[in-house]
This record gives C-alpha cells, sequence and structure tokens, in this order.
C-alpha cells in the first residue's frame, strides 16, 4: 500500500496559492461592560478621542490593559486619540480589547471611525434645534457648534430656541433646562412657557387652545421661532436627571420611563419634520473622580453609582436608537470624547485641615468644564458633517 504523506496546511497553501481569511475575532462585553457605537464620526483638523473608561464600566481601568487595533490614531494611556487630515477622508476598522494581568482577552469592541470631507455641506443655510437639562442649558456646547460652523464656508447653521445666554446676542439659542428630563419635556404645562421664568417654565413644546387640553404642538412651535419651517436637525442629550438617582434594582425601569417620553418627543418631530435629522446624545460620563461627587452632593450618591447608570442608559440607547437611520434617527455617541478627569471643574485647597500640602481635586460631579463641553460640542459637529455628506449623494442614509 502507498504510504499517505499529509501535507501541513501552510505548505498546501504556499503550493496553491491559497490561504483561508483568518476569521474576525467576535465582540463581547465581557464582565466589564465594553461597549462601542456603531460609528464614530470624525472631521478633518477637529480632535476625537476614544477614552477607555468611558467605553467600559469598571472600578478602577488602570487595572486593565487597552489594545486598539486601527491604521489611524494614536493610542495613550488612556485614550486613543486622532485628528483627521483632509487625506484621511474614508472609513476605517477600530477595534479595542482589554486585556487582565495574564494578558487574556476578557472584551472586545468594535467599531468604525467615519472621516467626512472638509467641504461637506453646500453652504446653505440650515437649521438646528438643540434640546436638553443643565448640560445644554450651560449654553457652551451649542456655542462650540454655532462658532465651529461659522468657521465653515460649507456649513451655515442657524440655532433656535427660546433660551440661551442673556439675550442670546450671538445667535445660541437651545431649549436648555436644568434640572429636567424627557418626562418633563414630553408632558409638563405650567401655563408659562417659551423664555419665561426659568423655574416655572413647562415644555416649550406644550400649548393650550381655549377650554382645550394642553397638547404638544411641534409645528406650532416651529412657526413662532424658525418662520414655520421644520429644523433641519435636531439633537436631545437627556438621561442624567431621569436616571441620577437610581439603583442597580431600579435602573431599568427608570429608563422605560425616560425611553417612553424621549419616544414621544421623537414622534413630535418626526410628524411634523419626517425629514429633520435627529442625533440622540448618548449620555455623557461623569467626573472622573469620587471628590467630583463629594463636592455637589456630599454623601448623597456615589461616583460608581452614577456611573453604573450612567453607562446602562448608553447601552439602552445602542440598543433603541440605534439601527434607525431610515426614520432620520441617529445615535451621536459624545461620551467617548470626553476627558472626564482633566475637563470638569476642579479646585485648589490644602488637603486637610491640618496640612500644607495642596490638592488639586476634581468638584463638579456631572457638569464638565468648558473645555469638556466644547468636546461634546465637537462630536455633535462632525455627526452634523456626516449627515451633510450624506445628504449630498442620492440614495445614501
Amino acid at each position: 500500500m502507498r504510504a499517505l504523506y499529509l501535507v501541513p496546511a501552510l505548505t498546501f497553501a504556499v503550493l496553491t496559492g491559497w490561504a483561508a481569511e483568518k476569521e474576525p475575532a467576535a465582540a463581547f462585553k465581557g464582565d466589564v461592560g465594553l461597549i462601542l457605537p456603531p460609528v464614530i464620526h470624525a472631521v478633518p483638523g477637529v480632535e476625537m478621542n476614544v477614552y477607555f473608561d468611558n467605553v467600559s464600566l469598571t472600578v478602577n481601568p488602570a487595572n486593565y490593559v487597552f489594545d486598539v487595533t486601527c491604521n489611524r490614531g494614536a493610542q495613550q494611556v488612556e485614550r486613543w486619540t486622532y485628528t483627521p487630515t483632509g487625506k484621511d477622508v474614508g472609513q476605517f476598522g477600530f477595534t479595542l480589547e482589554m486585556r487582565d494581568q495574564s494578558n487574556a482577552v476578557i472584551a472586545r469592541a468594535k467599531s468604525m471611525i467615519r472621516v467626512t470631507p472638509h467641504d461637506a455641506g453646500d453652504g446653505r443655510p440650515r437649521s438646528i434645534l438643540i434640546i436638553g437639562d443643565s448640560l445644554t442649558a450651560a449654553s457652551v456646547y451649542p456655542q462650540r457648534v454655532l462658532d465651529l460652523s461659522r468657521e465653515d464656508e460649507h456649513v451655515a447653521l442657524k440655532l433656535i430656541g427660546t433660551r440661551g445666554p442673556k439675550g442670546a446676542p450671538n445667535g445660541n439659542l437651545h431649549e436648555g433646562y436644568g434640572g429636567w428630563t424627557a418626562e418633563r419635556f414630553a408632558t409638563k404645562y405650567t401655563g408659562i412657557a417659551r423664555g419665561g421664568p426659568y423655574k416655572e417654565c413647562g415644555s416649550p413644546f406644550i400649548y393650550k387652545d381655549g377650554d382645550a387640553a394642553p397638547k404638544l404642538d411641534f409645528a406650532r412651535y416651529c412657526r413662532e421661532f424658525n418662520d414655520g419651517a421644520t429644523p433641519d436637525f435636531v439633537t436631545i442629550l437627556l438621561g442624567c436627571n431621569d436616571t441620577f438617582s437610581a439603583t442597580d434594582e431600579t435602573i431599568e425601569e427608570r429608563i422605560d420611563r425616560m425611553f417612553r417620553h424621549y419616544e414621544t418627543l421623537l414622534k413630535m418631530i418626526r410628524e411634523t419634520g419626517p425629514d429633520t435629522q435627529i442625533g440622540c446624545l448618548a449620555l455623557v460620563p461623569p467626573a472622573a473622580t469620587q471628590d467630583a461627587f463629594g463636592a455637589n452632593y456630599r454623601s448623597g450618591q456615589t461616583r460608581w453609582q452614577y456611573k453604573r447608570n450612567q453607562h446602562r442608559v448608553v447601552e439602552r440607547m445602542l440598543e433603541t436608537f440605534g439601527g434607525r437611520e431610515a426614520e432620520n434617527i441617529f445615535l451621536v455617541p459624545a461620551h467617548v470624547n470626553l476627558d472626564c478627569a482633566n475637563n470638569y471643574p476642579k479646585r485648589t485647597a490644602p488637603a486637610n485641615a491640618r496640612s500644607e500640602v495642596e490638592l488639586t481635586r476634581l468638584n463638579n460631579g456631572v457638569h464638565p468644564a468648558a473645555a469638556g463641553y466644547r468636546q461634546i460640542g465637537d462630536s455633535v459637529y462632525c455627526w452634523i458633517k456626516s449627515r451633510l455628506a450624506a445628504k449630498s449623494k442620492p440614495g445614501s442614509e
């Protein structure tokens, strides 16, 4: 009988010129909750980041190794960072792995970096309505969006709304109200709205005619504040107040309640302006340390519990608002791009009453400093540019 000789697979591949492609490794969240949005938007000249602590759920991210695979950008200790140039326009795969001390991969997430051309947009005037809570009421990230559009000859944005810095002398308008929830925007009627005293206001989108019950009337709002036209863009940044005090036992019910009213707002906008591009901003993470929560809430809330709540909101937002591009509803991953260690407010003070050593501590739990707000604005602007580029291509989303 003739002897049979087995040819090693590598030798066979060399001899025949064939080699099987390696099966791409699957994503999995693991026990550390690693999760990325499907797409991260970028524009030449604007820095975009993925902060590792923002996309995972660990008490101490320094206990893990983060490993990025991407042919663009640079991996640093706490982030992957990338400022595209005009030559980088296109899409690039992005994989993030987390490894433990034994170098075992304990979680893997994947995304796509989408770099939009700098010349996206045709310079036509377009309007945007920015809706949110105190993060929006601070007026800093709306101003960043406005500033970037004014620096860009291809984008001409008009911000609409009834709130903003006193008098909104430079057009920084929005609907931002400290302490508000999705439920308040969808249901609260007080008889005072649209520029009335801040703490007495009901929803700017609810009107009452005569003896009829108050109701959402977005078409009327647009007639009064946007010359009758529906906005080209709407962004919504909510979730902090809806879930701030939730626990592990109550977080799902809180998110369910938030999303019921959030969907009411989406329906309101879609029925009036089906072509309006709606950006649902992922809830941004808190300041990086407990110091910030102690400064604001004493012993009333821990940073870890709020981070758990916020991370779960983002997971649910990806599930609920992702994949709805056909409805002109998009997830804007503002949470990945916020530096929670350096771009939140800080205060320097003695380490203790008997010490001459001064320490700088974070001192605001959920409200970024101006630099952090501007990072949120960068994310919104990059999403707008992506939508303008898509709208210019027939048949594109």
